[in-house]
């Protein structure tokens, strides 16, 4: 057992290292002691298991990121993809690739680190992108919704109304509300104290385990938190639902061609019912779901699972992608003899 003590002439930035337990990292301003780390417990276990975890995740990052910025190039490059449709799935794998790096780098980091420990502003920044690209995504699947409405409920005017510019600016506004939203959040949570213990049982610095470890009263960094979800949720989810409701009354009205008006929004509608279910789900209550175990499972599948999934459930169902995917293989053969 060992104690490790620094003083300065202004605080006293205290180290306790044992070793039957993590280390804690306080420091002692006053009569006040404040946690500068914290430690991300992840994954325990054996070594044989934390091996096949590590290895899992590390398939699936891989996997994601390459997926995203195929379709990222894919629209890029090719003109038949340069409509509004793909212009969002675009905007959507920037934003798939970079959810599960704020996450998952850090963690497999940490499976071969001796300390998974996270640094108090780390922790926030970390915390602060993950619940931004969070709040994009619910905008940017709203305006998704509003243009298949568009291109079924009004086909004749969709090029007028879904122009460059209109794309543009709901791209933009939905990056520029989701990380607005989460500046708030992040900076009434920020402003509470946190005076140990300082261990977080998560894979990474997400809500509800944050706000757990806090030793004052969070009563209004909850309400902050608990109002904007409902706002950042429920009124992109509204546009979503009115939308599908408006597509769902003019595909059945249509004398033929239901299922091909409809498949164009299958792939859509299977990304948002696995979003909005694990979301809701998990922020419900800001303070917080107990069950830390569960709460692992389900942020995996939110977290890493789902980014993994969107590529292949808009590759899968879109012909467009398709035909332009095996093109681009067939040019890529005959290239290569």
């Amino acid at each position: 057992m060992r104690d490790l003590k620094w003083t300065t002439d202004s605080d006293q930035v205290i180290l306790s290292c044992r070793t039957a337990t993590p280390c804690i990292f306080s420091m002692e301003v006053g009569n006040q002691t404040w946690v500068t780390k914290f430690i991300l417990v992840g994954f325990p276990g054996s070594l044989s298991m934390r091996t096949a975890v590590f290895l899992m995740f590390l398939v699936s990052y891989v996997l994601t990121v390459t997926e995203n910025m195929t379709i990222i190039l894919l629209v890029q490059q090719n003109r038949p993809l340069h409509k509004p449709m793909y212009f969002f799935l675009a905007n959507l794998s920037f934003l798939e690739t970079w959810y599960i790096s704020v996450t998952v780098p850090k963690l497999l980091f940490s499976f071969w680190s001796m300390s998974n420990s996270i640094s108090f502003t780390h922790c926030m920044i970390q915390l602060y992108f993950f619940i931004a690209l969070m709040c994009t995504e619910c905008v940017l699947l709203a305006a998704m919704a509003y243009d298949r409405y568009v291109a079924i409920c009004r086909p004749l005017h969709y090029p007028n109304i879904m122009s460059h510019g209109l794309c543009f600016r709901l791209a933009l506004g939905s990056w520029g509300i989701g990380f607005g939203v989460s500046l708030a959040k992040i900076y009434f949570i920020s402003r509470l104290s946190f005076c140990g213990p300082n261990i977080i049982n998560h894979f990474f610095c997400d809500i509800s385990p944050v706000l757990n470890l806090s030793c004052t009263d969070m009563s209004i960094a909850e309400l902050v938190d608990f109002v904007l979800a409902l706002v950042i949720f429920l009124f992109p989810l509204s546009i979503t639902v009115l939308s599908y409701g408006c597509i769902l009354t003019t595909v059945l009205r249509m004398p033929t061609g239901k299922q091909k008006a409809f498949s164009t929004c299958v792939s859509h509608l299977v990304v948002v019912t696995i979003f909005y279910s694990a979301t809701i789900f998990m922020y419900a209550r800001p303070r917080a779901i107990h069950a830390f175990n569960m709460n692992k499972v389900i942020s995996i599948f939110y977290a890493i699972v789902t980014p993994a999934l969107n590529p292949f459930i808009y590759c899968l169902r879109n012909r467009e992608v398709k035909e332009t995917l095996k093109k681009l293989s067939c040019y890529q053969a005959t290239g290569s003899t």
